[in-house]
């Protein structure tokens, strides 16, 4: 911001029209006179970014995905400037005038030069040390409530010359406080030195603890909570990351990872890349202060007890983020999926209709099974979707976290996260019979107890769509029947065979000249395929196919 401010008060001081700031170009400003650098550095996109992105208000930044040119007026101690932002390959071309009469120009002295500082005179004794300084005794002063509190002066020289040295590693402990010694030079003591020495203070017996054992006596511990007030509230740190995120979604990465000791990682088209931004080697602090500004609060708790939580993130007008945020050996680290704000149709997506058939099922249990990042939860939501505009009912759906976001359109839609608003996938499908639904939405169906109310559901007469990690169709009720003892795979089997109604496998193939393409395996469970799997005869299904 410092920067910008030069490049303002630049713009005044030269009596000039604009300022431009472009990518891989000297920054300059146009008068009268031509056009004139005010610096001998080509600025890169990322800076411009970072010094501008902060400045635009919520409501430009909502149309800034959509529109390729945004405009605003921010104030500033100087005066009112227009800000005209257009968006390049490069990055950001700002072109920025000052508003008519809003502007004042700045000294002379603020501009060009810093003015230096009136020193006082001083002897040679006074810049060597200080002069010594005499410790009376406490009894000898006149207000005796100091003797009662504090006790004599011989006590307080005690504590003073046994108070530890905070920064002595090794060795006998040294004085804290010297009188007779050079001044320390300005900075050499920290807040956090003195925060360190008082929690190294103990402090005389009172009255009321005098008699009892030194091991009985609680000692309250100085608390410095500065840091854990300060982690996300720093608004600096949300905009950065809201940067990142839109560097993130104009890429066309898919995914964005973010480590100790690197820069932001960004995958796009199954490639693990480096992510265009300002941001260099993460380090452990900024790292935190990054994530804690995005972070809602049950989630900062969580992390503080499990050392990881996940939770959606949303950038208005821009994506909503899937954000997983763990710990590792290098400190805290986070990965992010993006989830675009509009729901993408069937077409647009490329789904056949051998699976957009599939919505039509009035009731039964499909699976959608594929890779981790092979789109099964693009998948469901355009399936979600195709029943809320084709359909007039009841949608619920289950995620942790919600993804996309559905509006109603005919139908009505509730949408819950577990962590949020339950507890677990179980127990919002055994409440789901009260609660009348048409279609139920299992974002993940990862044990025995979600999936046994996922079939429950579709026996009662619900159209159940569901996730799960399988690499193909057939592989996939294997994956479901595993997950219970031996004892009760005969049951689920009977079970699966009843409410199974089809299981789409996908995955993402590269193409050869960029990007990738979603190719499906979808098996209808005929009457054929329902005693298969009934005999547990799984390793029959792909021939019968």
């Amino acid at each position: 911001m410092e920067q910008l401010n030069y490049y303002l008060e630049q713009l005044i001081a030269k009596s000039a029209r604009e300022l431009h700031l472009r990518p891989n170009a000297n920054p300059f400003v146009v008068s009268t006179a031509g056009n004139t650098d005010i610096g001998n550095v080509p600025l890169q996109g990322s800076q411009i970014s970072m010094m501008v992105f902060p400045l635009i208000p919520m409501d430009v930044k909502q149309e800034l995905p959509n529109k390729p040119q945004v405009e605003f007026v921010h104030p500033s101690s100087i005066g009112e400037f227009n800000f005209t932002v257009q968006k390049s390959a490069a990055g950001f071309n700002v072109t920025i005038t000052p508003v008519t009469g809003s502007t004042e120009t700045p000294p002379a002295a603020q501009v060009y030069e810093t003015p230096e500082l009136e020193q006082p005179v001083q002897s040679a004794a006074e810049t060597d040390s200080f002069p010594a300084i005499d410790l009376q005794p406490i009894d000898e002063f006149a207000d005796p409530t100091l003797r009662d509190d504090f006790g004599s002066g011989a006590d307080i020289a005690g504590v003073i010359d046994n108070i530890p040295d905070p920064d002595a590693e090794n060795g006998p402990p040294q004085s804290a406080v010297s009188f007779s010694n050079a001044a320390p030079a300005f900075g050499e003591i920290s807040v956090e030195d003195l925060v360190h020495t008082a929690q190294e203070y103990v402090p005389p017996p009172s009255a009321e603890t005098a008699h009892l054992p030194a091991e009985q006596v609680i000692k309250t511990p100085i608390a410095d909570r500065r840091s854990s007030q300060r982690l996300g509230s720093n608004s600096e740190m949300k905009d950065r990351m809201e940067f990142l995120f839109h560097a993130m979604a104009e890429s066309g990465a898919s995914d964005m990872h973010l480590s100790v000791g690197m820069p932001p990682m960004m995958r796009k088209d199954g490639r693990m890349l480096k992510l265009e931004c300002a941001e260099d080697s993460l380090s452990a602090g900024l790292m935190t202060e990054l994530l804690y500004s995005i972070m809602p609060e049950r989630n900062k708790e969580e992390f503080s007890e499990r050392h990881g939580t996940h939770f959606a993130c949303e950038v208005p007008g821009l994506a909503r983020f899937r954000t997983n945020v763990f710990t590792d050996r290098k400190g805290m680290g986070a990965a992010f999926r993006i989830v675009p704000a509009e729901l993408a149709s069937a077409e647009q997506l490329g789904l056949p209709d051998a699976v957009m058939s599939l919505c039509d099922f009035p009731a039964g249990l499909v699976v959608v099974t594929g890779p981790a990042g092979s789109g099964r939860s693009t998948t469901l939501s355009a399936m979600v979707n195709r029943v809320n505009a084709t359909r007039e009912g009841h949608i619920i759906t289950i995620e942790d976290p919600v993804e996309f976001v559905h509006e109603n359109i005919k139908c009505l839609v509730n949408q819950r996260q577990v962590g949020s608003h339950t507890s677990s996938f179980a127990d919002v499908l055994r409440a789901a019979y009260h609660e009348d639904p048409d279609v139920v939405l299992v974002g993940d169906i990862r044990d025995p107890e979600t999936l046994s109310a996922a079939i429950e559901t579709a026996e009662t007469g619900r159209l159940v769509l569901g996730a799960l990690h399988a690499a193909t169709a057939a592989s996939a009720v294997d994956r479901m029947t595993d997950q219970f003892p031996a004892d009760r795979q005969a049951q689920v089997r009977a079970a699966l065979s009843r409410t199974l109604r089809a299981v789409v496998a996908q995955t993402l193939v590269r193409n050869k000249t960029g990007g990738r393409t979603a190719t499906f395996e979808v098996l209808h469970v005929t009457p054929e395929i329902s005693n298969l799997i009934r005999e547990g005869k799984t390793s029959d299904i792909i021939s019968a196919v």
